[in-house]
C-alpha cells in the first residue's frame, strides 16, 4: 500500500465516531451545545491525521527527515546493538500539532525491524529513548550504509504504527508509519554523513535535509 490518502487510514475510526456523534447530537437530539462539544474532537483528529503530500530533494545525496517536528537534541560517535559501527543521532520531538505520518530518510532495503514494548515517559525526556515504548527500522542503502529509525511512544501516544516489513524496498520520501498523539524520532547516520541540521532547528518529513553523504 502506498498510504497516499489525505487522511491516515488509523485516524478514520476516530473521525467516524465522533464525527457520528456530532450528527446524532444536532439531528436526533437537537442539541447544538451537545454536537459541538463532538465537533470539537471530530476536527482535531481530521487535523491529527492529515497525511500531506511532500516534496522530497532532487539531489539524492540528501537524508531527509523522517518527521516533522523540532530537533532536541544531536548525538556525536554513539553506538547502537543494530549498527556495525559508530554514528551520529538526531533526535526530532513531535507535538500533537505536527504532523505524524512518518517517512524514510533515505532510499534502501529494510533489513531489520525490531519492537520494543516500554514505558510512555514525556518523549522530550532523554530517558525516553531506551525506556519507552519503540519500533526500529534499519535500512540497508544500495551501497551498503546503514541508516537507523527508531520510532518512540510519548506520554500520550499509546500506539505505533509501521507499514513496512523486513525486506521491502523502500524510497527517500516514503510513508512508513506514524505514532499516534506526540511522540520523537531518533535518526542514527553513518559518521560520513554531514549533518545539515542543528539542536532547535524545525524539520518536516520527506522534504527537510537533515544529512549529506
Amino acid at each position: 500500500m502506498k498510504h497516499d490518502s489525505l487522511i491516515a487510514p488509523e485516524g478514520i475510526p476516530f473521525i467516524a465516531l465522533f464525527g457520528a456523534a456530532t450528527i446524532l447530537a444536532a439531528v436526533l437530539l437537537k442539541s447544538y451545545g451537545i454536537a459541538a462539544v463532538f465537533l470539537a474532537p471530530t476536527l482535531f483528529s481530521a487535523w491529527f491525521f492529515r497525511n500531506p503530500e511532500r516534496r522530497v530533494p532532487g539531489d539524492e545525496r540528501m537524508i531527509v527527515s523522517p518527521a516533522d517536528g523540532q530537533v532536541i537534541r544531536i548525538d556525536e560517535g554513539v553506538h547502537h546493538e543494530l549498527l556495525s559501527g559508530p554514528c551520529r543521532k538526531v533526535s526530532i520531538f513531535m507535538n500533537i500539532f505536527n504532523v505524524h505520518v512518518n517517512r524514510i530518510p533515505y532510499s534502501g532495503k529494510v533489513s531489520r525491524i525490531v519492537y520494543h514494548p516500554g514505558r510512555f515517559l514525556s518523549a522530550n525526556l532523554d530517558k525516553a529513548s531506551e525506556q519507552n515504548e519503540r519500533n526500529s527500522v534499519l535500512i540497508l542503502t544500495d551501497d551498503g550504509k546503514e541508516i537507523l529509525t527508531i520510532q518512540i511512544a510519548g506520554l500520550i501516544a499509546r500506539r505505533i504504527v509501521c507499514w513496512v516489513e523486513e525486506g521491502d524496498g523502500l524510497t527517500r520520501g516514503e510513508r512508513f508509519g506514524l505514532i499516534r498523539f506526540g511522540s520523537r524520532l531518533e535518526v542514527f547516520l553513518p559518521m560520513e554523513a554531514k549533518l545539515c541540521v542543528a539542536r532547535g532547528d524545525k524539520v518536516q518529513a520527506g522534504q527537510t535535509p537533515i544529512g549529506t553523504f
